[in-house]
């Protein structure tokens, strides 16, 4: 028998998916199977999100990227994802966690090699004078009070 659970709980299962990201074509597709489950939204958090996120095989959690005002923490909860770095590539399995200080310019991502689905739990602030920057891509990100805007690195729109 299922427990129902009330506020300030509840059952992550209970939390639709959103499918692919806000970013602009080309890079809308390369993200287009990562599902969210935005349990922080879902509970009512303002200052931080935390996501309930699943990477299936051949996919990526994002651009590579880094954030100037953001601090970023991921907790691997099933499967395997490689991480992408400035430094190179790591294997991270169930049980490991990463973290992206605010301000340090290491551009970042996950990947999914294997033939599973990986699952992570994801948590980040909301800070409304960040900005993102995409190392490898020719887009910027810039938090507004509509969200998260993009446009070309020189600044003008998609």
């Amino acid at each position: 028998m299922a427990i129902k659970l009330k506020l300030p709980a509840i059952d992550p299962a209970t939390v639709s998916p959103v499918a692919g990201s806000r970013y602009p074509e080309p890079f809308k597709s390369r993200v287009a199977t990562r599902r969210k489950q935005r349990l922080g939204d879902a509970l009512g958090n303002k200052n931080f999100g935390v996501n309930l996120t699943t990477i299936p095989p051949g996919a990526v959690s994002a651009l590579r990227h880094w954030h100037s005002h953001e601090d970023e923490f991921i907790y691997i909860v099933s499967g395997e994802l490689a991480l992408l770095t400035d430094d190179g590539e790591q294997r991270l399995t169930p049980g490991m966690c990463a973290g992206f200080p605010a301000g340090k310019a290491d551009g970042h991502c996950l990947v999914n090699r294997t033939k599973q689905d990986a699952v992570y739990l994801e948590v980040g602030d909301r800070r409304p004078e960040d900005a993102v920057t995409y190392p490898d891509d020719d887009i910027a990100g810039r938090a507004t009070p509509q969200g998260r805007r993009f446009t070309r690195k020189d600044g003008t729109p998609y």
